[in-house]
């Protein structure tokens, strides 16, 4: 047994590590900081994928998927970020567009677009606009009704997978008068007159994803509604609360990649003839990153375990999106620094690895919001201590 901790895996969960563990090593590790330097979607990965089952994952066999566990879906995403940050966040964005339909799409919409995401045709969760991300009740891009059809106007952003998904979930208010209350969630082909996607960010880091906008005027039919009428918005919020864990799942798998490579680095260096790990101020700065990457797993784990047993997930998942990647943080951080000026220069991956944590603090969800998140629970528990 390692330094850091390691989750007891049920057979099922366990097999899947092993398989994300030996693709990453094998197929996206290789290719890692190709992608980031040419900023270029792995097709080639989704292929992998694909033929190895990744893609259905969370989905049920009866949709061609593999039926895993939330706890399943954890260990992979963040094996595969050890290897390679943009081909994870790709497989995370892949369970945010599955979950909707899961937990509110009709049976009918269930066989057309999760057999499909199967096979590697992916569903986009199109919830932000850039006057609306951490205020998701925000939203300005609307859904009127006109007879059997609804006539959706938005400008959606931020779309992870955007572009080279077929389906995207659009959330839009379709009784403007309801607040937070009159917002839906509608299903809207890519392949429809009316829907463009004409611009893709130049990111920071997960520079192998593809972030896009969607310009959305076009009618749907009824039957395109995901759920109940003015029920998006707390659709979009159980979705969330699940994506969270995935995306502490990334930032997990960051963090320990950036602590292997500091360990291996401090051990092989050497100044003033003995390897830096054995200086204090190294070898103490190693202790904490295996201290805090130990702790930060055990929550992340215990999430998605809530989760398969059926727990509300809101805050423990919460509290591993933000502790997890606050983590990461600073465990990518102190990798650099041990490598000094090394790590600060491509094509060393710790390099990589700084630029590609530092998201899984802002999207689905901020720190800020996973804080004020906790704060309201906080609250409401005082409320009824109190009452």
């Amino acid at each position: 047994m390692g330094v850091i901790w390691e989750p007891e895996l049920d057979a099922d969960a366990r097999h899947w590590q092993g398989v994300a563990d030996r693709l990453s090593r094998e197929q996206f590790e290789p290719l890692a900081e190709e992608l980031d330097r040419e900023q270029r979607y792995p097709y080639e990965h989704i292929e992998v994928m694909k033929k190895e089952g990744l893609c259905g994952l969370f989905l049920p066999k009866a949709y061609g998927g593999q039926g895993a566990s939330l706890t399943s879906v954890v260990s992979i995403v963040e094996r595969v970020a050890m290897g390679c940050a943009s081909t994870s966040a790709i497989l995370a964005a892949y369970q945010l567009g599955a979950f909707p339909v899961l937990l509110a799409g009709t049976e009918e919409q269930k066989q057309k677009y999760l057999g499909g995401m199967a096979q590697g045709i992916s569903v986009c969760f199109a919830l932000s606009e850039r006057g609306a991300g951490s205020d998701a009740a925000a939203i300005q891009a609307t859904a009127t009704r006109d007879g059997d059809k609804w006539h959706i106007k938005a400008d959606k952003c931020w779309l992870g997978n955007g572009g080279v998904s077929q389906h995207y979930i659009v959330f839009a208010r379709s009784d403007p008068k309801a607040g937070s209350r009159g917002i839906s969630a509608f299903m809207v082909d890519k392949a429809q007159d009316g829907v463009v996607i004409d611009f893709f960010e130049d990111k920071m880091g997960i520079r192998g994803t593809l972030t896009s906008n969607l310009k959305v005027d076009t009618a749907v039919d009824h039957s395109a509604m995901l759920g109940e009428e003015g029920r998006g918005l707390r659709l979009a919020l159980q979705t969330l609360n699940v994506g969270r864990i995935t995306v502490a799942a990334q930032a997990m798998g960051i963090g320990l990649a950036a602590y292997h490579a500091a360990a291996r680095y401090a051990c092989e260096r050497k100044t003033f003839a003995t390897p830096i790990i054995e200086h204090q101020g190294i070898g103490f700065k190693l202790a904490d990153m295996a201290t805090e990457l130990s702790a930060a797993r055990m929550m992340l784990y215990e999430a998605a375990r809530a989760y398969d047993q059926g727990r509300d997930v809101a805050t423990i998942g919460a509290m591993a999106k933000l502790y997890t990647s606050e983590v990461s943080h600073r465990a990518v951080d102190a990798a650099v620094q041990i490598h000094g000026g090394a790590g600060y220069v491509k094509p060393n991956p710790v390099e990589r690895y700084y630029r590609d944590q530092r998201i899984t603090e802002i999207y689905e969800g901020t720190s800020e919001i996973q804080r004020l998140v906790l704060s309201r629970a906080i609250r409401k528990d005082a409320d009824r201590s109190n009452g």
